[in-house]
């Protein structure tokens, strides 16, 4: 089977779906090429080594690439990031058109939503059915960013999502909340799969040391890796690291990363005088699993807020992976998945004195049960998250629609 996987972000650029994906693909002894753009995400800069043009052809890993022009951008004006999803839709399936031959099936990831209306019109004009992957539910997550703030262009994108989805051989979403959602919306539901997002397993089973080391002051430790922006709950937690500290807990709170809220939040960590809250510069992705795998106790967080109830935050499939306690301050799908693998202790989101008690429950067990307890999740996660068991679940899709 021939499988062409259509996404604006593809290696060297980070993505979810990427290279790991293609190459899993073609290990199950399939034809696996890649229609992409320039990279240019996150900064909205053309990687050293590209330069954008109407195609080009390169290899990675065995995998075909095909290059499709674009405009690059990725900063805060909606006009530029409009143009940079359409230019790339466009683009997308000029190239699509030409550069492609004898696909047997079309895998579009979403977001942006255009990569699947170029999808759609390829599968069109080749008779292919296409899969869309959807990651970001449209308009919901424009709104809610504050990205797009006009009721009627909301309205427009939302069609368009409702006319794209309907036409879709399946739609795969990561969590049962995402699935209710858009069925919600019109769609048939033996169209919609859940299929839960992996973690990038090679990098964090086979980390590199880093120079970058967690506190040793003979407390536990409890980190949280990722992005430090303004949906992870920042001052919560520093309000969550004080009530530890008031109530003499031997833990560190350890927020490794960087993003648009780390400065506010070190400077409240400040000015409480929070000896308990260290803060580390983000480091390398094929770095993380050093750290992950030193920590006592991994923190998932986000602010309240509905769309997140039926999300799963990529994190939370790395920390399970790792084998260590996670304490899950995510309401919804993703403490769903953290009570059915037994691998932590959950609590509100956004609610100080919520985290605080879920930390100290699980700093009150002994390391051996704390162990056993990261080794559920473990199990749990190569039992129904991992790659593997992904890549067989999208298979079978693929095998159902060609």
């Amino acid at each position: 089977m021939k499988i062409l996987l259509l996404t604006q972000w593809f290696e060297p650029e980070p993505t979810f779906k990427g290279l790991l994906f293609a190459q899993a693909l073609r290990d199950q002894g399939h034809d696996v090429e890649v229609l992409t753009g320039f990279p240019n995400y996150p900064g909205g800069k053309v990687y050293d080594g590209y330069k954008i043009s109407l195609y080009q052809k390169e290899v990675i890993g065995g995998i075909t690439i095909h290059r499709a022009p674009l405009y690059p951008s990725h900063d805060g004006s909606a006009v530029k990031r409009i143009f940079n999803y359409v230019s790339f839709a466009v683009g997308a399936f000029f190239v699509g058109l030409l550069k492609t031959r004898n696909i047997d099936v079309i895998y579009s990831y979403h977001p942006p939503l255009t990569t699947s209306i170029s999808a759609l019109l390829l599968g069109f004009f080749k008779r292919v059915p296409f899969v869309i992957d959807v990651q970001d539910l449209w308009p919901d997550t424009l709104s809610a960013t504050g990205m797009v703030n006009n009721s009627s262009i909301l309205s427009i994108v939302g069609k368009a999502c409702d006319f794209v989805y309907k036409r879709a051989a399946k739609i795969v979403v990561l969590s049962p909340g995402f699935k209710k959602r858009i069925i919600s919306r019109g769609v048939q539901a033996e169209k919609v799969e859940v299929i839960y997002n992996w973690c990038n397993e090679p990098a964090l089973n086979h980390f590199e040391d880093t120079e970058v080391k967690l506190p040793d002051n003979g407390k536990l430790n409890l980190l949280f890796a990722g992005n430090l922006g303004y949906a992870q709950g920042l001052p919560s937690i520093i309000k969550a690291a004080e009530i530890l500290k008031d109530s003499d807990v031997q833990v560190n709170i350890v927020l490794l990363g960087d993003g648009v809220a780390k400065a506010a939040a070190i400077e409240e960590a400040r000015s409480l005088q929070l000896s308990n809250v260290i803060f580390l510069p983000r480091v390398p992705m094929q770095q993380v699993g050093s750290l992950l795998s030193k920590a006592d106790m991994l923190l998932v967080h986000l602010i309240k807020n509905e769309l997140f109830e039926i999300t799963v935050p990529s994190r939370t499939q790395a920390n399970l992976a790792m084998g260590k306690p996670i304490v899950m301050g995510v309401s919804g799908d993703a403490a769903d998945l953290i009570e059915a693998a037994k691998a932590g202790v959950t609590c509100e989101p956004d609610n100080p004195q919520s985290l605080a008690k879920a930390i100290i429950k699980l700093a009150s067990y002994t390391e051996d049960e704390r162990l056993t307890i990261g080794e559920l999740g473990r199990s749990y996660y190569y039992q129904k998250l991992s790659l593997k068991t992904g890549v067989d679940k999208f298979l079978k899709i693929f095998e159902e629609i060609r």
